[in-house]
């Protein structure tokens, strides 16, 4: 929405404070939390720790000064954020945000958490409810070696402990603002509190769309376990002829070189550039975790290029389906996270032929748009604004959307952005 269209209360009067987790590597949640404070110029910026790269810093440039807490200087911080675990709680609650009368927290951990005031607008964008406390605490554990042992016990008790804050602070919350119709579900199995959704932005205007593809397909990710790269190379061993390329690196790497074939090729980290070509040169993008939304498969299809996703959780949202409701199919979803049933889905989608046009696939990731998003978040802010302040007990009924009746409304088909 144009700032001219805004309420004059959210256009001139109202001080805004963004608060974001931890700024160290840039991803997903950084580049949501850049347009989140471009939707509102002046706004007061917020983050447990600020230790990006020059580099990346430059990219919230605009946003003046990040104000941290007492954590900023802890010994060894950037590297082992995750040592500082039992006090990041303590941290996000020493934020003053006092002097603003909205404010925007960009949450996938912490971030909600933060102290308000009943006189302040809290809206939450939430990118997943805290997984490592929730959804994902087994495999969290497993990654980093705190599954068995006094460490392990530890652990499970900080996970216990973390929930419980996680749910109580959920009430410091007027309007939650969910990244997709999965994490809706999540947001409400975890608070019991409806959403709005917003699907995060991708950097579509950015990306070039190819027509030619090469021979091989391509996967961008970090490589931790429930990515599930090493289902990937399962597969791939049993077919042979194909070729794969993985991009990107985290904890399994050396798991994973241990156990790759030979048409399988790991590149690791490389830099935008390279990511941008593989990308359009190939000939499908493969996604086999269970994510709450998922940008590298909306950012192949801005390059041209199908993906055959796992058909769970955001997946479900970001491609147009082979054999769904909707003409001009950008990818195909496989039923089961096993190598035998992604091997079938590549199977499938080469028989498919030249079905996958790359224009559709570039038309469907311009939905997922940066001026979308901006011009969404602010209307939902100033929206929530202004209900809030008319009646706060009537906000959610007005401008959520989810959760719907049917608990499983997204796998009926395709959601458009």
């Amino acid at each position: 929405m144009p700032e001219a269209a805004l309420p004059a209360t959210a256009r001139r009067d109202a001080r805004v404070a963004c608060v974001h987790e931890w700024l160290t590597e840039w991803g997903g949640s950084e580049d949501a939390f850049r347009l989140i404070l471009a939707c509102f110029p002046g706004a007061q910026a917020f983050a447990t720790i600020d230790h990006l790269s020059a580099a990346d810093r430059q990219r919230l440039a605009a946003a003046g000064p990040i104000r941290t807490t007492f954590l900023q200087n802890a010994p060894a911080v950037a590297r082992r954020f995750w040592n500082y675990l039992p006090v990041t709680a303590l941290a996000v609650e020493s934020h003053d945000v006092g002097d603003a009368d909205i404010v925007v927290s960009s949450s996938h951990a912490f971030a909600k958490g933060v102290l308000t005031r009943a006189d302040q607008f809290h809206v939450s964008y939430v990118y997943s409810p805290m997984r490592y406390a929730w959804d994902l605490h087994r495999e969290y554990l497993r990654d980093y070696g705190l599954d068995r042992g006094a460490k392990g016990w530890l652990a499970r008790l900080l996970f216990k402990r973390l929930r419980a804050w996680d749910r109580q602070t959920a009430n410091n919350v007027d309007l939650f603002v969910a990244i997709s119709r999965h994490v809706q579900q999540r947001i409400w199995r975890t608070y019991r509190r409806p959403s709005r959704l917003i699907y995060p932005a991708v950097r579509v205007e950015r990306l070039r769309m190819e027509t030619h593809k090469e021979d091989h397909y391509v996967t961008v990710s970090r490589l931790v376990n429930y990515k599930r790269i090493d289902l990937m190379l399962e597969a791939f061993r049993q077919m042979p002829s194909r070729k794969l390329v993985v991009i990107g690196d985290g904890p399994e790497m050396p798991a994973l070189r241990r156990r790759c074939p030979p048409n399988v090729e790991l590149r690791g980290r490389l830099p935008d550039e390279a990511v941008e070509a593989a990308l359009q040169s190939a000939r499908a993008f493969l996604f086999a975790a269970h994510e709450d939304f998922g940008i590298s498969p909306v950012e192949a299809q801005a390059c041209g290029t199908p993906v055959i996703a796992y058909g769970a959780g955001g997946s479900l949202e970001t491609l147009r389906p082979l054999g769904g409701a909707a003409e001009a199919p950008t990818g195909l979803h496989f039923p089961e996270q096993t190598a035998a049933s992604l091997a079938a889905a590549v199977q499938a989608f080469e028989d498919a032929g030249p079905v996958f046009d790359p224009h559709a696939c570039r038309e469907f990731a311009e939905g997922f748009s940066e001026a979308r998003f901006q011009r969404e978040f602010r209307d939902c802010v100033a929206q929530g604004w202004d209900a809030w302040k008319q009646d706060p007990r009537a906000l959610e009924s007005r401008l959520c959307d989810g959760p719907a009746a049917d608990p499983l409304p997204f796998v009926r088909g395709w959601a458009q952005p």
